[in-house]
């Protein structure tokens, strides 16, 4: 499925993140940015340790990543030339200002984007996992700052690919991009 919006297509596939043919794609990481479980422990194992040894140089120069921040590695052996690497926040009832730190890792993903001219990037669905942030509110966060993002910003972004992993989230995506 997928729609278009200002000059940029948004479009909705299920499976796995690592072999989408985008120029990046995004990865739900930690702060410790050394790889984990899920779709972070996913993109490093598929995109080798050419990764972890980006990820070790960020470290070095700036220490971790702060929630919502992100960060730019090689795609190591994978089809994407780039992995931007966000922080989502662990949901803990919407009290830490969870959504305003949501909202960041989709805002600050896109500008790293933009600033190594990335045409194409898929996204998963950050923060749903182990950090329980609830599907559908993470959902409309999603496609709320992409949307705010391609019409707001001269953007080289052309393309921007949600990557559903599960059906749950797959049918949250396509219930939401239907509005759109």
């Amino acid at each position: 499925m997928e729609v278009t919006i200002h000059n940029s297509i948004l479009q909705l596939i299920q499976g796995d993140i690592t072999k989408t043919d985008v120029d990046a794609i995004v990865n739900a990481a930690n702060t410790s940015l050394m790889g984990g479980g899920g779709v972070d422990g996913a993109i490093h194992r598929a995109g080798g340790k050419a990764i972890l040894e980006e990820c070790m140089k960020i470290r070095s120069r700036q220490g971790s990543c702060a929630v919502g921040e992100a960060v730019v590695t090689t795609g190591g052996n994978m089809k994407c030339r780039l992995v931007i690497h966000t922080v989502g926040p662990v949901w803990n009832g919407g009290v830490n200002d969870e959504e305003e730190k949501l909202r960041n890792c989709y805002k600050n993903a896109l500008r790293q984007a933009d600033l190594n001219e990335v045409t194409s990037v898929a996204f998963p669905n950050i923060s749903t996992g182990i950090y329980r942030y609830p599907k559908d509110l993470a959902c409309r966060i999603a496609l709320d700052e992409v949307v705010k993002y391609v019409l707001n910003n001269e953007s080289i972004i052309k393309k921007v690919v949600f990557v559903c992993f599960d059906e749950e989230n797959f049918a949250l995506y396509k219930s939401e991009l239907e509005k759109v």
